[in-house]
C-alpha cells in the first residue's frame, strides 16, 4: 500500500518519537533504578508508554493511507481520532501504575534511600530532549493537521512539565535530605498524567460524535455559497470532521423555473467554490430547491440567521 505524502511525515515523525523516547525511557529507568530515585524511573516509565503511543501513530499511518472501499466509503481518516483515543487509555494507565507504585512505597515501613546527584543530571537531559521532541511533533501535527500527532505532542509539552517538577523534587531532596519528597512528586506526577489523559479522551469524543472544533467554518459556507450568482439562502448546512477534514451537506434555494440542467450547475459552482476556497474539504452535498420552499420538520442544520 503506497502512503501519500501526509501518511509519509506521520510516519517518519512518529519513527524520530520513538527511537527518542526509547533512548530516554532506556536511559531514565536505568540510571534512575541506580541512583535510588523512585522520581526519575517513574519518569523514564512515561517516556516507556510515549514510545508505546508513537508504535500507535506509526501504525495508524498505514491504516489513514487505505482508499474507501465498501466498507468503509469515507475512507479510513477516522482511525487517528481512534489513535488518539487509544493513546488517551495507554497514557492513562501508565499514570494509575505510577500512582500504585508510589502509594507502595509511602506505606513501607523502611524510610526512602536517598537518591545520588546523578538523578539530577540525566532529568535535566530529558528535559532538552522532550522539548525538541515536542516542538517537532506539533510542528508536524499543525502542518498535516493530525489529531494524534497533536495529542502525542501535547503529551511530550506535559512530559517537560513532569520532567521539571522531578528536577524540583530532587533539589529539594538534596536540600532537606529527605527522600520522601522524591517519593511524594512521583506520586504527583502520576495524577497530572492521568489528569492529561483524561483531557485527550474528551477532546476525541467531539470528532468521533462528528462535530468541529472551529464553528467559523460555517460563516466561511455561507460566504461562498453567496458568491456564487443564482444560489441563495444558503441554510440546513451540517458539517462533520473525519480526522483533518470535512464533510459539508447543505441546503440551497435557486430559480424554481430554471432547468433542470441550470439547477445542476449551480450545484456544481456552490461545491466547487466551497472546496476551492475552504481548506481540507473532503466532501460537499450540496441539495437544490426552489426559492420559499418551506418544509416542515426539517432535520437540524445552520443557517445564517443562526450565527
Amino acid at each position: 500500500m503506497k502512503l501519500g505524502k501526509r501518511e509519509k511525515k506521520i510516519v517518519f515523525a512518529s519513527k524520530v518519537s520513538v527511537a527518542g523516547n526509547a533512548f530516554l525511557s532506556v536511559l531514565k529507568i536505568v540510571v534512575g533504578l541506580m541512583a535510588g530515585s523512585l522520581a526519575v524511573v517513574a519518569d523514564g516509565i512515561d517516556s516507556a508508554s510515549d514510545i508505546i503511543t508513537s508504535l500507535v501513530t506509526l501504525y495508524t499511518a498505514h491504516i489513514v493511507a487505505r482508499p474507501p472501499d465498501k466498507k468503509y466509503p469515507y475512507g479510513y481518516q477516522k482511525a487517528d481520532t481512534i489513535a488518539a483515543k487509544v493513546l488517551a487509555f495507554i497514557i492513562f494507565f501508565a499514570g494509575a501504575q505510577l500512582a500504585l507504585s508510589s502509594i507502595e512505597k509511602l506505606l513501607e515501613p523502611e524510610p526512602p534511600v536517598m537518591p545520588d546527584h546523578i538523578a539530577a543530571y540525566i532529568i535535566i537531559l530529558s528535559i532538552i530532549g522532550k522539548y525538541l521532541l515536542s516542538v517537532y511533533l506539533k510542528k508536524v501535527g499543525k502542518e498535516v493537521d493530525s489529531a494524534m500527532l497533536t495529542a502525542n505532542a501535547r503529551n511530550m509539552q506535559n512530559d517537560v512539565i513532569i520532567s521539571l517538577s522531578v528536577l524540583t523534587g530532587l533539589v529539594f531532596t538534596f536540600i532537606f535530605q529527605m527522600p520522601i519528597i522524591d517519593v511524594i512528586t512521583a506520586l504527583l506526577v502520576s495524577g497530572y498524567i492521568m489528569y492529561i489523559a483524561f483531557k485527550i479522551f474528551m477532546q476525541t469524543n467531539r470528532d468521533l460524535m462528528d462535530g468541529v472544533d472551529d464553528e467559523e467554518i460555517y460563516r466561511k459556507i455561507i460566504e461562498q455559497v453567496k458568491s456564487v450568482e443564482g444560489a441563495t439562502n444558503p441554510h440546513k448546512i451540517r458539517v462533520r470532521k473525519m480526522a483533518h477534514l470535512y464533510i459539508i451537506a447543505l441546503d440551497v434555494e435557486v430559480d424554481g423555473t430554471i432547468p433542470l440542467e441550470k439547477a445542476h450547475e449551480l450545484s456544481a459552482r456552490v461545491e466547487k467554490r466551497i472546496k476551492g476556497n475552504i481548506p481540507n474539504v473532503y466532501d460537499v452535498l450540496v441539495h437544490v430547491e426552489p426559492i420559499g420552499n418551506c418544509e416542515e420538520d426539517e432535520v437540524f442544520g445552520v443557517s445564517e440567521d443562526e450565527l
